[in-house]
C-alpha cells in the first residue's frame, strides 16, 4: 500500500529473523542464568525439565549464531565507521538529552548502534567457540579439563557481557519512539527518519528520484 510519507526501514526476512532470535535468544539467555545463580534455578523450567534444557541449550546456542550471521551479512555494510560519526561522539549529550538541533550527518545507524552491533557480534562468536569446547555430549572429550573449565567460565562471562547489551538494545528501542514499530511493521515516518538519521534519508530520497519512484512506492 502506497504511503508518502513512509520509508521501508526493515524488510520482511530482517524482521523474521530478529524476532526469531528474540525468542531463541531468551530462550538460551534464561537456561543459561538458571546454571548461573542458584536462585535462578527455576528459569530451567523453559524448556520444561531441566534435563531437556541441557539438551536444547547448546542447540538453540547455535540457532542464536546463526541468525545473527545471517543479520551480519545484511548490515555489517550499514555498520562501518565512518568519518562522520565523529560528529555523533562530539553530541553525544545532546543525543543523550534527545535533542536534534544539530545535524549529525547519521546513516542508517548511528555511531552508539555501530558499537553495540560489533560488540554483539564478537561476544556471539566467543560464545559459539567457548561453548563448543564445553559442548559434554559431542567436543569436551576432545580437550583437557583446563581448557573446558576456562571455557566455561569464559562463555558465562560472555554470556553475562551478552545480556547486559541486549537490555541496553532494548531499553534504547523503547527510549526512540518508533524503534520497535519499524521492527514491526517495516516502516518509519518520513520525519522520524529525517530527524534520527538525517544522511541515511537523504541517500533514500536520492535513490528514489534516481529510480523515478514515487515516495512511499519503493520497495
Amino acid at each position: 500500500m502506497r504511503n508518502e510519507n513512509k520509508i521501508v526501514r526493515n524488510r520482511f526476512s530482517e524482521r523474521a529473523c530478529h524476532w526469531t532470535l528474540v525468542v531463541c535468544f531468551f530462550m538460551v539467555a534464561m537456561s543459561g542464568l538458571s546454571w548461573f545463580f542458584p536462585s535462578l534455578s527455576w528459569l530451567s523450567s523453559v524448556f520444561g525439565t531441566p534435563q531437556l534444557a541441557r539438551e536444547l541449550h547448546p542447540f538453540f546456542g547455535v540457532a542464536v549464531f546463526l541468525l545473527l550471521v545471517y543479520l551480519f551479512v545484511r548490515f555489517f555494510h550499514h555498520n562501518l565507521f565512518e568519518k562522520t560519526d565523529m560528529l555523533w561522539f562530539k553530541n553525544v549529550k545532546g543525543v543523550l538529552m534527545n535533542e536534534h538541533g544539530a545535524k549529525l550527518r547519521i546513516g542508517k545507524y548511528n555511531a552508539g548502534q555501530k558499537i553495540l552491533f560489533w560488540s554483539i557480534m564478537a561476544l556471539i562468536c566467543a560464545l559459539l567457540i567457548t561453548g563448543l569446547v564445553a559442548w559434554r555430549a559431542y567436543f569436551s572429550g576432545y580437550f583437557p579439563i583446563p581448557v573446558v573449565r576456562f571455557a566455561l567460565l569464559f562463555h558465562a562471562l560472555a554470556g553475562v557481557g551478552l545480556m547486559l547489551l541486549i537490555i541496553g538494545h532494548i531499553y534504547l528501542a523503547l527510549w526512540v519512539k518508533g524503534s520497535v514499530s519499524a521492527m514491526l511493521t517495516g516502516y518509519v515516518s518520513r520525519a522520524w527518519a529525517k530527524q534520527h538519521h538525517d544522511r541515511w534519508y537523504d541517500e533514500v530520497s536520492e535513490d528514489e528520484k534516481s529510480l523515478g519512484v514515487a515516495p512511499g512506492d519503493r520497495k
